[in-house]
């Protein structure tokens, strides 16, 4: 089922979802189901399941260095497949313009199709590990607007070198990112918007937000998003913090302020285990307030753990 019928079958209650990462080759994917397993109790109607960009690994041979091209955390499509034949819920992967040409694209939303997933998230990418710029692959899309284009034409038929006769057409629901905080290379959050806008008329049906930790910048970012006429549901995304390292990582990386109550309580603390508690305690409280304003659904990023996304769900949801 769409996202969006999701959304509207719930009839205005919050929904919960939640997003995972790919076990790096060579793991178990039981330890994936490990974690997956105790969230179910909250009925998330859908998981998001990320995909990897590739990057240069440098193999050692005969004394020399030869580098290659490898992806460290593969499968997000069989990931997806496997999510949904074992639990029964909406598996949704995220599609890359980074690291894939429009064929390889194809492909794989062919294989989407064929599988029955019926829910992509249209992404530009990050930079490849160790580049400052995002560079598009050679014969990819350059942008998320314009693989959400791709997408919406094969909805209708149109492949990259030929227009068929569907006898089972695809009709993917479509997720996109958005920025409360605006896009770490956007020069404004007013251009950021129109970028969104951009997605959203090229066929986006919903978006999902980066984290955040104020919820003001949300809300000012949906009252912004909604003057320039974007309709589609707006989803939060949360990121409980976790270890103090991340008072530091999180803004270098996501471009983002984070309240100063939590930035002084987690420096306050003694340990990463009291850390853990801030950052539940606060998303819980971020959560509230986020129901209380009229979300669709709250959609959580674990990192892989499941434990404080749990704790965080069974005193909201």
């Amino acid at each position: 089922m769409k996202v969006t019928q999701h959304i509207e079958d719930a009839k205005g209650k919050p929904l919960f979802s939640f997003e995972i990462v790919p076990p790096q080759k060579g793991s178990n994917i039981k330890d994936l189901y490990a974690n997956i397993d105790p969230l179910m109790e909250f009925k998330p109607p859908f998981i998001d399941v990320t995909t990897s960009r590739e990057e240069y690994v440098y193999i050692e041979k005969d004394g020399l260095f030869d580098r290659r091209i490898t992806r460290m955390r593969p499968g997000t499509v069989g990931i997806c497949a496997s999510i949904q034949h074992k639990y029964g819920v909406d598996a949704i992967p995220h599609v890359l313009c980074g690291g894939f040409t429009k064929e390889e694209t194809e492909y794989l939303l062919v294989d989407c199709h064929y599988l029955g997933i019926d829910n992509l998230v249209a992404l530009r990418g990050d930079p490849m590990k160790g580049e400052k710029y995002f560079e598009p692959m050679k014969g990819g899309n350059n942008y998320a607007v314009d693989l959400v284009k791709q997408i919406k034409a094969m909805n209708s038929g149109r492949f990259l070198h030929e227009t068929l006769p569907m006898q089972s057409a695809p009709d993917f629901c479509i997720g996109v990112a958005g920025y409360p905080e605006k896009h770490i290379e956007a020069p404004s959050l007013e251009a950021d918007l129109k970028r969104l806008k951009e997605k959203v008329v090229a066929g986006a049906d919903y978006v999902v937000t980066q984290m955040f930790f104020d919820n003001q910048r949300y809300f000012r970012f949906v009252e912004a998003a909604r003057a320039i006429g974007i309709t589609v549901p707006i989803i939060p995304g949360i990121k409980p913090v976790a270890v103090k390292r991340h008072l530091q990582l999180l803004p270098q990386v996501f471009w983002l302020d984070m309240p100063e109550s939590l930035i002084t309580s987690i420096e306050q603390a003694k340990d990463n285990i009291e850390v853990r508690q801030i950052g539940v305690d606060f998303a819980v409280q971020q959560s509230k307030e986020l129901i209380e304003f009229g979300v669709p659904c709250v959609h959580y990023y674990s990192m892989g753990k499941s434990d404080n996304i749990y704790n965080i769900a069974s005193r909201v949801f």
